[in-house]
C-alpha cells in the first residue's frame, strides 16, 4: 500500500502543472486581467433603397406639362374617370440651382363623394412619383407649386 500514494501525488502534481495553475502571472492569482485593446475590423454598409414597381399604363386620360416657373403658381385641372382602375404619375424638374427652394403639390379631390388626397414633392423626394388610384367619378385636380416643371400622366392601369 505504501506505494501507490506516491504515484498518486506525482500524478496530482503534474495535472497542476499541465493546468498552469502554478504560474506566475503580473495581475496576481484569482485577479482578472484587463484585455488589450485590438483594432476593430473594418465594416462597410450598403445602401439599400426600396422602389415601388412600375405602374403598367394603358389609355390616358391627361398627358400634359406644366411650368411653375415664379413663386406658389396654380393650375386646375377636372376629368371625368370612368375605369376603377388608374393612376397618378409625375415627374418633376427643378428649375432653379438650389433645389431646396422647388416644391409642388397636388390635391385631388373626388367630386362624387368630396373625398381628397393630397401628394407633394420636395427635393428630397425622387422626381419620379406614382400613385395607384382606385375610384371612377368626376375629380378636379389643383396644382400648386414652385420654380418646378411638372410632366403629369393620368391614366388607366393595365393588369
Amino acid at each position: 500500500m505504501k506505494l501507490f500514494p506516491m504515484p498518486c501525488m506525482l500524478l496530482v502534481l503534474f495535472g497542476v502543472l499541465c493546468a498552469g495553475c502554478t504560474g506566475n502571472s503580473p495581475a496576481g492569482p484569482g485577479l482578472p486581467v484587463t484585455p488589450i485593446p485590438t483594432a476593430a475590423a473594418a465594416v462597410t454598409t450598403t445602401a439599400v433603397t426600396m422602389t415601388q414597381p412600375n405602374l403598367s399604363l394603358g389609355a390616358q386620360y391627361l398627358y400634359k406639362s406644366y411650368s411653375f416657373s415664379g413663386q406658389n403658381i396654380t393650375f386646375n385641372e377636372q376629368i371625368r374617370i370612368d375605369d376603377p382602375s388608374w393612376a397618378i404619375v409625375y415627374t418633376v424638374l427643378p428649375l432653379s440651382d438650389n433645389p431646396q427652394n422647388c416644391w409642388f403639390a397636388m390635391t385631388v379631390t373626388n367630386l362624387d363623394t368630396q373625398k381628397n388626397q393630397t401628394f407633394t414633392w420636395t427635393y428630397i423626394n425622387d422626381t419620379y412619383q406614382q400613385y395607384p388610384m382606385y375610384t371612377p367619378g368626376l375629380y378636379q385636380f389643383a396644382m400648386t407649386g414652385t420654380l418646378v416643371k411638372v410632366d403629369l400622366t393620368m391614366a388607366k392601369r393595365l393588369p
